[in-house]
């Protein structure tokens, strides 16, 4: 996710002699540094203080570990902070007051939940500011992310919920791919051609839905015919209970997002 993030902010226009990654390993900081060119990459098992060393330059500092981590990262960078120094969170789980606790008192802190898609820069975003972070620091942090796809404001209490859509989402666009594909070797498809068919025609339909103003509703109904192929398809998934399913696994997503911040609390 951090390197998707980081591809995000390069295609979108930023400097990269601005960005500085910090990584455990020397190997990952020379991949890193070849891949994006012009970034600094500092290893941790080179420079023991690369996490404090990269904290004391910035103006925008991103926690991108797993999220059992992110309490221990924050308070070894704390005192390397200055208080104007925004503080984002891109773990899941990691709630607001978590983060706070662990940073020095007054430290603008912001919640974030971003998608694979920002490798690409068609990613979505979610910012959930903390009460320290001003409109100001807040508008900052967007500009920063936005590169990386749509950017939406959430209250932290939708944090949850909007990890089961935007942040869970991909995969279960690439489980369609993967089904479809399936579906396609059944009817007698040669496996590659039918994987080229499906990711392709989900891929396609991705582009068609990222068109402003696009309704995934109207366009279902534009592409079925009455009594055609496709409305048997779709009547088939509503007599299976789809809606239902998804929203089940929507919601099973929920409860465990809520899950990891009740145990990492």
């Amino acid at each position: 996710m951090n390197e998707a993030i980081l591809g995000g902010l390069i295609d979108g226009g930023m400097d990269p002699a601005d960005i500085v990654a910090t990584v455990r390993r020397a190997e990952r900081a020379a991949e890193l540094a070849a891949r994006h060119h012009g970034i600094t990459a500092i290893a941790g098992e080179e420079e023991p203080e690369n996490n404090r060393q990269a904290a004391k330059r910035a103006d925008v500092v991103i926690l991108g570990t797993k999220p059992v981590g992110i309490a221990d990262l924050a308070r070894e960078i704390s005192g390397s902070l200055s208080p104007q120094t925004i503080v984002v969170s891109v773990a899941a789980g990691v709630s607001l007051a978590q983060l706070e606790a662990a940073l020095p008192a007054g430290q603008p802190v912001i919640r974030t939940m971003p998608n694979v898609p920002a490798k690409l820069g068609r990613g979505v975003v979610s910012v959930s500011p903390g009460a320290n972070c001003s409109p100001e620091q807040l508008q900052l942090a967007k500009d920063v992310l936005k590169p990386a796809g749509t950017v939406v404001e959430v209250p932290e209490e939708q944090v949850d919920a909007l990890s089961a859509i935007s942040g869970s989402g991909p995969a279960y666009a690439f489980y369609l791919a993967e089904a479809m594909a399936a579906a396609g070797v059944e009817l007698g498809l040669d496996p590659d051609l039918s994987l080229l068919l499906a990711r392709e025609t989900v891929a396609g339909a991705g582009f068609m839905l990222a068109e402003p103003g696009a309704d995934p509703s109207a366009l279902r109904k534009s592409v079925t015919s009455p009594n055609g192929t496709t409305e048997r398809a779709i009547a088939t998934f509503n007599e299976r209970g789809i809606p239902e399913i998804i929203a089940a696994g929507a919601r099973a997503a929920a409860d465990r997002a809520a899950e990891i911040t009740k145990q990492l609390g």
